[in-house]
């Protein structure tokens, strides 16, 4: 199953996007003796709409439109359940199990995401209650896909 991180807005050079690289570079060695392959990052611009409901609608759809067809579909989202670590690897491997040949884990822009997006998730997640800078969700979402292969792997980097 191939991993797909699509995002609202560029991630630019610095120690966020080095580190966000070296946990998917982590994932992507280990992943495909799991079954978890193709780890890369698509980024779409923000929305230029004079109004939230128009520039979260002109994301969603260059969002929907980088992911592949069939793609499990996870949408990073404050009103999602913060999930443990071992449900959201035990989460990815079902898909996996299932036959899906991809997962999407979708990072909204400034405003938030589009509900019409965010109605056909297959899991809406949240890392916490509080906001976090969109360059720290990056190197989070990465560190724990990494994470996701190493539990599934049987690897000891997660200790419960």
């Amino acid at each position: 199953m191939q991993i797909l991180v699509a995002a609202v807005g560029r991630l630019k050079a610095g120690p966020e996007r080095e580190l966000a690289a070296r946990y998917l570079d982590r994932a992507a060695k280990t992943g495909p003796r799991i079954g978890l392959t193709g780890f890369q990052v698509r980024e779409v611009v923000e929305g230029r709409g004079t109004s939230v409901e128009s520039r979260r609608s002109e994301e969603a759809a260059a969002l929907s439109a980088l992911m592949p067809p069939g793609a499990a579909r996870v949408i990073l989202d404050e009103r999602g359940p913060a999930l443990a670590s071992r449900a959201f690897a035990d989460f990815l491997a079902r898909e996996r199990d299932g036959g899906r040949s991809a997962a999407a884990v979708v990072i909204g822009g400034p405003d938030g995401h589009d509900p019409g997006l965010r109605d056909t998730a297959d899991l809406v997640l949240s890392f916490g209650a509080m906001t976090w800078p969109h360059q720290l969700v990056r190197v989070m979402l990465a560190e724990q896909l990494y994470r996701a292969v190493t539990l599934l792997s049987g690897h000891p980097y997660h200790r419960d």
